[in-house]
């Protein structure tokens, strides 16, 4: 009787028919948002160069990234509870994505700041999400199991980010640091709009 329950039990809190597709979709997106958070350290030499700035001011590049993460993560649950986790999850890919493409024609550090900004307010939401989106969509047993694979994308993000983003600049521009990650994010994105279901407020 006990297993009988236990089994009953045993379902996601959101049920979807693609689990499969819609994982590699959210740990896509969870991967470049991750990646993001190193892969420009190389090309900051390249950067100073081409937005004429010093070598002190050249690093707001990486800080402000840092900082408008930090100052937007505590507001994620928040926003999750009043537009939903999925609204909140499209929007922060999209911004994310949008955010990317700016970075990549930015014309100056003033403008690569602002974009690097927002970009980093949009990988605030992807992190915390994403995860609650993993654990919706798996049974309670496949929890564990699940945030192995996340955390596969919060180790291999940041330790191919320095790899990437020297092979990206010595070969074409520092500016494919942040291009890349729109040809990688859309198809996700797609999946994502298509597959991951509302939750109820």
């Amino acid at each position: 009787m006990l297993g009988q329950e236990t089994g009953q039990a045993d379902v996601p809190a959101l049920p979807v028919k693609h689990r499969g597709l819609l994982m590699m979709a959210v740990m896509g997106a969870s991967i470049i948002q991750f990646l993001d958070a190193t892969i420009a350290n190389v090309a900051i030499p390249h950067m100073q160069t081409s937005l004429g700035a010093t070598s002190e001011s050249v690093t707001w590049v990486l800080t402000s990234f840092i900082i408008a993460s930090a100052v937007a993560t505590p507001v994620t649950g928040w926003l999750s509870d009043r537009i939903g986790s999925r609204q909140l999850f499209l929007f922060a890919v999209s911004g994310f994505l949008v955010a990317s493409a700016l970075c990549g024609v930015a014309g100056s550090l003033t403008a690569m700041v602002l974009f690097r900004v927002f970009q980093g307010i949009c990988a605030a939401f992807i992190g915390p999400v994403s995860q609650t989106i993993m654990l919706d969509i798996n049974p309670p047993s496949r929890h564990a199991q699940a945030m192995a694979i996340w955390g596969m994308a919060v180790m291999l993000g940041p330790i191919s980010g320095p790899m990437i983003g020297g092979w990206l600049t010595e070969n074409y521009s520092w500016r494919w640091v942040f291009y890349i990650n729109i040809p990688i994010g859309i198809p996700k994105q797609a999946l994502l709009w298509f597959l991951l279901p509302s939750r109820p407020l």
